[in-house]
């Protein structure tokens, strides 16, 4: 293994060469002496070749042998940590731990479907969330349509939506939310409220900004309704005022009460003058619910008497998009109270739903030219999931939920759940001495829930008011809720 003999015989072969002289003028053939010299300088050099090529081989078995030891080694660590034991539970850095985490103030985040932060007994809950809803409409109308406000038909692009919000429970009991929406350019109040919950004989107390108790479409929120504008049933819902009321559900859940007193308001909460009050009631029941509510039909009726400031109420509808123009009206005329009276109903089986809203309006007018005109409006939808999924249904307050994807849409693979559906809605703000007109739409909708926070709306909405001309509306909204 020793490189030097052979180092030695090649150098004194190479010495001999250099000092005998060559034969000059001799023939060019190599004595037997030089292809004896010859045929041993080629033998040393394969004995090289094989030394050097062995003392590699040596050196890559001593660098094997080296990892094998450091691998040997990390072996022994890791056994070493499996058969640790761990600290005492009784040793002061565990105390420290467990009095921390069972601290009622201390408050746990995580993320589902939104940010949340929740105490270890649960007692204190809250979330942070919001949604934000672009909107793109394209209109074609005929040059008759009429427009009850004088606003074109102008294709356009808005922030239907712009909300951010916080909600909760804390001391276990006690429930609120104060959520603003941004889209118009200010802080709009939309849901401000504070709540008891679990109140003995009477169930839950809400106080604040909030949706009076009337109508199934009105009460879903806007991040879980099928289409991207509700149905012209919606023109009589009260929608949000500053009140209080009383709800609680019964029968295991299967039926649900809310009713309430409350002041009319901006959208601010405010509201000023003596007479602007409603009563406003609701009551729901689940007579078919299985699977965990793949299966169901829902029954419920609404009811609000609704006494006007300064004796005047108005009533006026779009066609189901927020970007056209007003196409009915029945301006303000003299009325003293109101009573409106809702229907509703909604049947799921499986992806496929129905749902069903009748609204009458009963007047009491303080003008004899006005009269007590009665007023209507109804709607039936049709819906059903091309990839499975069924419409969620929330049994604590009789409305919709939010739709999960069996595979949500990824970049790993996942379609989401996929949505067709169908509506056809009717308004009459025609009777006596008031003549706001009347207005049908037919709407289809296609829905795209990539994942449970993120969902693409496609529109299109067939208007047809009574004063002559269609228009047709081509719309679609991008919508981020968390």
């Amino acid at each position: 293994m020793n490189r030097r003999p052979a180092f030695v015989s090649v150098c004194s072969v190479l010495t001999l060469l250099v000092l005998v002289p060559p034969a000059w003028g001799q023939p060019e053939e190599p004595s037997a002496r030089e292809r004896q010299l010859e045929e041993l300088v080629r033998e040393l050099s394969a004995r090289v070749e094989q030394l050097e090529n062995r003392l590699g081989a040596l050196e890559s078995t001593k660098a094997d042998r080296a990892t094998e030891q450091r691998v040997d080694e990390l072996a022994r660590s890791v056994k070493e940590i499996k058969e640790s034991r761990p600290p005492a539970e009784d040793g002061e850095a565990w105390v420290t731990l467990r009095k921390w985490a069972s601290d009622p103030h201390t408050l746990r985040p995580y993320w589902k479907d939104g940010l949340r932060l929740d105490s270890a007994d649960g007692s204190f809950k809250l979330k942070i969330g919001g949604r934000i809803q672009n909107d793109w409409a394209y209109f074609c109308e005929d040059d008759e349509v009429g427009r009850a406000d004088g606003e074109d038909f102008d294709d356009g692009v808005e922030f239907r939506r712009a909300r951010l919000y916080i909600s909760g429970t804390i001391y276990d009991n006690i429930e609120f939310k104060a959520q603003y929406d941004f889209a118009d350019g200010d802080a709009d109040f939309k849901d401000v409220f504070m709540g008891l919950k679990n109140v003995p004989y009477v169930g839950n107390i809400r106080a604040g900004h909030f949706k009076e108790p009337f109508s199934l479409e009105e009460l879903t929120s806007s991040k879980y309704i099928t289409f991207m504008e509700r149905g012209l049933t919606n023109t009589f819902a009260p929608s949000r005022n500053t009140g209080v009321m009383f709800y609680d559900h019964m029968l295991d859940k299967r039926m649900t009460w809310a009713a309430g007193v409350f002041r009319q308001t901006d959208d601010f909460g405010d509201g000023a003058g003596g007479r602007g009050y409603n009563v406003t009631g609701r009551l729901t029941g689940l007579p078919w619910y299985e699977e965990k509510g793949r299966k169901l039909l829902h029954l419920g009726v609404s009811y609000t008497h609704q006494n006007y400031e300064e004796d005047q109420i108005r009533f006026r509808s779009r066609p189901e998009s927020h970007l056209a123009p007003r196409v009915v009206d029945t301006r303000a005329f003299p009325a003293e109270h109101g009573d409106i009276v809702g229907a509703e109903v909604a049947w799921v089986h499986g992806p496929f739903s129905l749902q069903g809203e009748y609204v009458h309006a009963f007047m009491q007018g303080d003008r004899h030219w006005v009269g007590d005109p009665d007023f209507c409006a109804a709607s039936v939808q049709a819906s059903y999931f091309l990839t499975g999924e069924h419409r969620p249904y929330k049994t604590s307050n009789g409305t919709f939920d939010k739709v999960k994807p069996l595979q949500p849409f990824s970049k790993d693979g996942g379609s989401g759940a996929w949505e067709v559906a169908a509506r056809y809605s009717y308004l009459n703000l025609n009777d006596d001495g008031v003549h706001g007109g009347r207005l049908q739409d037919t709407t289809l909708g296609l829905n795209w829930y990539l994942n449970n926070n993120l969902r693409i709306m496609w529109n299109y909405v067939h208007a047809n008011p009574s004063d002559g001309g269609d228009a047709n509306i081509f719309q679609m909204r991008l919508q981020l809720a968390f």
